[in-house]
């Protein structure tokens, strides 16, 4: 099995478009990505990383507060802007949307008002325009609008921007649950929904998309249950008037566990996504939510050898209906604490499972290691993704891959 792994990830053409911190601290570049990359029409990508420029930020990083970028065709970067871990924001964890004007979005963990989370700030929502001037549209104060915004956001066509936060909200949730939220285009925000901790789901580590009707789509990584201590997690829905449904919450037996990606919808409804782990050899599965909540394991990670381990994000899905996605461990190399290093994969509409790149952090396809985020796919089919890990200097490569 491993030898037919490696064989089918040698297959395909593997490119490194962008190695971060090529030459060591301090990454004047970026360092660290957490979040996957945007395309233009153009074919330039945009992306965040967690780390970037120099200095030690009040939240403790000591390799920058992090990065928006763009890469063009040629690989040629351009930081557009460096967070100071002040008010600006800083930790940018989650990727960036862009609108047809050319403006970013997207989310810092930390920064924003510094009076709030200990003197780190509990996060922002930010605009970058196309000269990369930086306005913070909301900043969070940790009480019942949220805290701590991992994942983007998404926009509608008035320019409302929807996202979640990990925590805050319901104080009577301790620390807070996290909440899904609204951003004007004036800044306004709106709490659609503040989780509770129990069977409603908490802690959203992904964020939300939006149907045509204006309902809200997206995952918890805990709650749900009693299952799994604080619950193994939900799959939501959430009408325009805020009223929740929990459309499935994990059992943490063969069904998964722990979903940390969100989730994408089909033309019939059906929402596909990943969890981290399962009640079998424990180490992730692919899933398919029905429009009625009835859940299908689409597949198991560790059915075979060297299939990859613990997806944290979601997958993308082509017009034949074939899934794609990366795991942050697993592989056929042995490397990265004996866990493996990762690996990208495409599941077809017969459930069979292609390892496409198996990554080691050293060369080749293996340039790179633990691919946290997910991908997107060009007209052409090819994948653009990025790794936390690894490449030149072992801080992470954006990288394009051919199936």
């Amino acid at each position: 099995m491993a030898m037919l792994a490696a064989q089918s990830a040698q297959a395909q053409t593997y490119k490194v478009l962008q190695n971060f911190c090529p030459g060591g601290p301090p990454c004047f570049n970026g360092a660290n990505a957490y979040a996957g990359v945007i395309q233009d029409a153009e074919g330039n990508l945009y992306g965040t990383t967690l780390g970037g420029s120099k200095g030690t930020c009040n939240y403790g990083q000591t390799r920058g507060c992090g990065t928006v970028f763009r890469l063009n065709k040629s690989g040629r970067e351009t930081v557009l802007y460096r967070f100071t871990g002040g008010s600006d924001g800083g930790a940018p964890y989650g990727g960036v949307i862009r609108d047809a004007k050319g403006n970013l979005y997207g989310t810092t963990y930390y920064g924003g008002d510094l009076s709030c989370g200990s003197g780190a700030g509990c996060g922002t929502v930010f605009k970058l325009s196309k000269t990369g001037k930086e306005t913070v549209l909301y900043a969070f104060k940790g009480a019942a609008d949220g805290a701590n915004p991992y994942a983007g956001v998404s926009q509608d066509a008035e320019g409302n921007l929807y996202g979640t936060t990990l925590i805050g909200g319901d104080p009577a949730c301790a620390g807070g649950c996290g909440v899904v939220f609204k951003l004007s285009k004036t800044g306004k925000e709106t709490v659609l929904y503040a989780f509770k901790g129990g069977a409603d789901g908490a802690n959203p580590y992904a964020g939300v998309i939006q149907d045509a009707r204006g309902n809200l789509y997206g995952t918890t990584y805990i709650g749900g249950g009693a299952s799994c201590g604080d619950g193994c997690g939900t799959v939501f829905k959430l009408s325009k008037t805020g009223n929740e449904s929990v459309l499935y919450s994990f059992k943490g037996e063969a069904d998964g566990l722990h979903p940390h990606g969100g989730v994408i919808r089909d033309d019939e409804g059906n929402l596909y996504g990943t969890t981290m782990g399962d009640g079998l050899p424990n180490v992730g599965t692919v899933f398919r939510i029905s429009k009625t909540g009835g859940e299908t394991v689409l597949y198991r990670f560790g059915s075979q050898s060297g299939d990859g381990a613990f997806p944290l994000a979601g997958v993308i899905r082509d017009a034949k209906g074939n899934l794609y996605g990366t795991t942050n461990a697993g592989g056929v190399y042995e490397g990265c604490g004996g866990e493996g290093c990762g690996v990208v994969f495409k599941l077809d509409r017969a459930l069979r499972e292609t390892v496409l790149c198996s990554f080691n952090g050293q060369s080749g396809c293996t340039s790179g290691a633990f691919p946290y985020a997910g991908l997107i796919q060009d007209a052409e089919g090819n994948l653009y993704g990025t790794t936390e890990y690894g490449g030149a200097s072992g801080y992470g490569v954006v990288f394009k891959l051919t199936p």
